[in-house]
C-alpha cells in the first residue's frame, strides 16, 4: 500500500517522492536496523532504497532476497535451525 505524498508531506517538497508501508517482522527489522548502521548508511530508509534500487538494477541478484524471506518466515514459524545447531550438525567453527 502506499499513498502519494503532497509537497508538504515530503522532506525535499518534491511530489514525485511516495511513501510505502512495509510490514516485517521485530526480529527482521531488529537485523536490518543493525545491518545499516554497521554499513555507515544514514538512516534506515536510506539503506531499504539503496537495497530495493541494487535489487532492481541486478535481478540476478534478487533471488537472495526471495530466499531471505522465506528463511525469515520459517524462522519466525519456529521452522529455523540456529547457527549453534549447523555448526554441531556440520562441523563448522566459522572459519
Amino acid at each position: 500500500m502506499y499513498r502519494r505524498m503532497s509537497g508538504a508531506d515530503a522532506n525535499d517538497n518534491d511530489p514525485e517522492i511516495d511513501r510505502i508501508n512495509l510490514r516485517i517482522s521485530r526480529s527482521f527489522l531488529d537485523v536490518v536496523d543493525e545491518t545499516w548502521r554497521e554499513r555507515g548508511f544514514n538512516s534506515r530508509s536510506e539503506f531499504i532504497r539503496y537495497a530495493l534500487r541494487d535489487s532492481v538494477n541486478h535481478p540476478e541478484g534478487a533471488g537472495v532476497w526471495k530466499d531471505l524471506a522465506i528463511s525469515e518466515a520459517q524462522f519466525d514459524e519456529g521452522d529455523g535451525i540456529s547457527s549453534d545447531e549447523i555448526k554441531a550438525t556440520y562441523g563448522s567453527d566459522g572459519e
